[in-house]
């Protein structure tokens, strides 16, 4: 089997801690993507978009490889909650959220570089993430860490954030960023073995969608 060299489309730390969860070693190449939304596509359609055109974006610049892109975003009340483009946009996203559920969606997006034709493989999938009630001086002193500034939904599950989480309906790892459990399933869609402690390999031949 022909090892692989996995190349992270993202510059998010989250992503890279969780992929060294796995064992799995890699290099970061941060794609740069407008992540407005198109027309009227739905959050999934949304989130794997944007995953599948990060992906690709490194791709193109690459002879080999497999190039893993990811999005991720908060979704209350049909809503998507991108990144809070201020302190005061992040107290009031955590305001929205207090108290009730709402869900995590993620795309991830795979592309071998090295084959004819950059063959692309992706998926969705969904977290249910419920928040305790709290009030908006918390919500403040949690802004003021600055943690949430930089996370969809303004709060990161995997930090501080977490104290305000009471109970998560699915896979831990997609609010961080990126499912472990969902790239595993990707991978071997994609025809290629993850195994516990070794590199990525060539399992067999397959064919990503256009």
């Amino acid at each position: 089997m022909t090892p692989a060299r996995l190349i992270l489309a993202s510059a998010s730390p989250r992503r890279r801690d969780l992929l060294l969860q796995l064992g799995l070693d890699h290099e970061v190449d941060a794609a740069s993507v407008d992540e407005g939304v198109v027309g009227a596509e739905t959050p999934a359609e949304h989130v794997e978009r944007l995953a599948r055109r990060k992906a690709r974006a490194v791709a193109s610049r690459r002879s080999k490889g497999l190039v893993l892109g990811g999005d991720t975003i908060v979704l209350c009340d049909g809503e998507i909650l991108g990144k809070p483009d201020s302190p005061g946009e992040a107290v009031d996203m955590l305001m929205r959220l207090a108290g009730r559920s709402h869900e995590v969606v993620s795309g991830l997006a795979l592309v071998d570089a090295g084959a004819a034709g950059r063959p692309c493989w992706s998926r969705v999938d969904r977290t249910r993430v419920e928040m305790r009630p709290f009030d908006r001086v918390t919500a403040e002193q949690y802004v003021a860490t600055r943690e949430p500034l930089d996370k969809a939904g303004a709060y990161g599950i995997q930090g501080q954030g977490g104290a305000l989480v009471t109970a998560v309906e699915g896979d831990y790892t997609t609010v961080v960023g990126l499912s472990l459990s969902g790239l595993v399933r990707l991978l071997d869609e994609a025809g290629w073995s993850y195994a516990f402690g070794s590199r990525l390999a060539r399992a067999r031949p397959s064919e990503g969608r256009s």
